[in-house]
C-alpha cells in the first residue's frame, strides 16, 4: 500500500483529449492523482457543477481549481 498521500483530484470524461494530456503530464511530474470521470458517475458530475464548473479537465489541488491543462498553476498549487 502507498503512503504517498492524493496531490490531486481531476475531473475528467471518457472522450476528453485534454483530459488525457493532464493525467500524462501528471504522471510525469510524479503528481499523485484520483480521477473522477463525469461520465461514469453523477455525483462526480454533481461535484464539479459545485465548483462552478462545466467542462472538464479541472484539476483541485487544495483551494486552487485549475481549468484546463496549465503546467503553470499546477506548479504553483503543489508549491503551496
Amino acid at each position: 500500500m502507498s503512503s504517498e498521500k492524493t496531490q490531486a483530484i481531476v475531473y475528467s470524461s471518457t472522450t476528453c483529449t485534454y483530459c488525457a494530456q493532464l493525467k500524462k503530464y501528471l504522471i510525469e511530474q510524479n503528481v499523485t492523482f484520483e480521477e473522477r470521470n463525469i461520465d461514469t458517475s453523477e455525483a462526480y458530475a454533481n461535484e464539479l457543477q459545485a465548483l462552478g464548473m462545466s467542462s472538464v479537465p479541472v484539476t483541485v489541488i487544495g483551494e486552487m481549481t485549475i481549468l484546463g491543462l496549465n503546467p503553470t498553476r499546477i506548479k504553483k498549487a503543489l508549491a503551496v
